[in-house]
Parts: structure tokens; sequence; C-alpha cells
């Protein structure tokens, strides 16, 4: 059975790599908002997106932040990240640097998005207490493949360690 998961991530420079990941097809994914209506939902200010973002997460598992060179510390990923843990989500970051954009380009790694949030019960950073994954390659094939081939563990894998903090 497919888990269900929130796919957080920097839009404009990530949306190509981030398809790649969604269409691996063992996971179900949120769909993600059109331009036309990401621009009604940010036009409404930040409570709309608020609302948009739990909408989103209704129903969902496990939040998978894809982070590319400019995802880490982002006011609305952190959000994410808050509210994911919040409502008791696995939480986990996929590196996408290496898979090739609409351009045929790699980026530069960018920072682990849970080194900027703190687990205010025990002080400690979440990325102390939840994972993220650099797929070990260089060649954007080997790291999708790397990615599809382990993804459903890490969910898993971030299910249990998010249960652990109930």
């Amino acid at each position: 059975m497919a888990r269900k998961c929130f796919f957080s991530f920097h839009y404009k420079p990530d949306n190509w790599r981030v398809s790649q990941v969604r269409n691996i097809g063992t996971i179900e994914g949120n769909k993600p908002a059109k331009d036309n209506d990401w621009e009604t939902v940010v036009g409404g200010g930040d409570k709309k997106i608020k609302e948009w973002i739990s909408s989103q997460m209704k129903g969902r598992t496990c939040t998978v932040i894809l982070a590319g060179s400019k995802t880490a510390n982002r006011k609305w990923i952190n959000h994410e990240i808050v509210e994911s843990w919040n409502r008791g989500l696995g939480v986990l970051v996929i590196h996408i640097h290496n898979l090739k954009d609409v351009n045929g380009k790699q980026s530069s790694k960018g920072a682990n998005p849970l080194f900027y949030i703190t687990h205010i019960p025990t002080k400690k950073r979440l990325s102390s207490i939840a994972k993220s994954y650099d797929p070990p390659y260089k060649l954007s094939s080997n790291v999708y493949n790397h990615i599809a081939e382990n993804i459903d563990y890490w969910i898993e894998e971030a299910i249990k360690i998010r249960k652990a903090y109930d």
C-alpha cells in the first residue's frame, strides 16, 4: 500500500527535480498547486497559505522535504516542517541537488532544512532526531535510482521516529 505523503520543496528552482521524485510511483503525494492556483493562495496572505498547507496535509502520514540548494530556512518550508511534526507526521529530508533540472543542470547541495527547527521538548535541533538522505552519486540517473530503491524504507523509518516522540 502506498503511503500518502506531503511534499515540501522550494518551487521555482526545484519543481522539475521534485516531479521526478513524485513520479517514482511508490508513494501517493499531494497534488502541486498550479501556478494560477498558487497565485490565488499567495494573494490571500499568510492566513490563506497556512490554510492551504493545512488542507494539503490532511490524511498524510509523512512529510518529505525535497531539499535543493536554497530550500533550507525558508519561511514556508520551516512552517511545513513544524506543522508536520506537530500533527504527528513522519518527517525526512532527501537532498535532490544531483538530479537534473529541466535544462539538464545539477545544483550545489543545500543545507539540511531540519537544522533550522528546534524540537521544543528536548531543545535539540530536529536534524539530530529526524533523518536526511543525500544519495551518494553524482550521475542523475543513479541518484534517481537510489531514491526509488530507498524512499519507501526512508518514509517508514521517519514515521517510526516520529511515533517514538509521542
